[in-house]
């Protein structure tokens, strides 16, 4: 069995953001050799997601606003404990848990094996600084 890792690094300007991974992931699994096997994504911070979805701009706005709403965005600690920490990014880990930590595709001869309209992404809860994402290719 083949093995390969790679590390994405990202550093979105805004605080929520939303990123097509697709083609890189595609690009460690070509790198990797394998032609039958698994590829899972991870986001590697607690307040960062990967999830599989549609590449459609509407429907990535419609994730923002929808998430806004149920985890609105306060600094202050008095909406959020968490925030009593020091911390002013509690909405930020409530998101990611909504939107998951990774995703784990079949790589079926050679290559991605999605569904219609399937597409990888990094969603950024809490940006402007400098976060990974494991690819891990595991297979024949």
């Amino acid at each position: 069995m083949k093995s390969h890792t790679e590390y994405l690094t990202f550093d979105i300007p805004a605080r929520v953001g939303f990123e097509n991974i697709t083609p890189r992931v595609a690009a460690a699994v070509h790198a990797s050799g394998v032609r039958e096997g698994l590829v899972l994504v991870n986001a590697m911070h607690i307040t960062a997601s990967v999830f599989i979805n549609d590449d459609e701009r509407g429907l990535h706005q419609d994730y923002a606003k929808w998430l806004e709403q149920l985890a609105p965005f306060d600094a202050s600690p008095a909406r959020y404990a968490h925030n009593r920490t020091g911390e002013d990014n509690a909405d930020a880990h409530m998101k990611r848990q909504i939107m998951g930590r990774e995703v784990v595709v079949a790589i079926t001869q050679g290559a991605l094996d999605f569904g219609p309209w399937e597409q990888i992404f990094y969603g950024e809860f809490d940006g402007k600084r400098t976060k990974r994402v494991l690819i891990k290719v595991i297979g024949e």
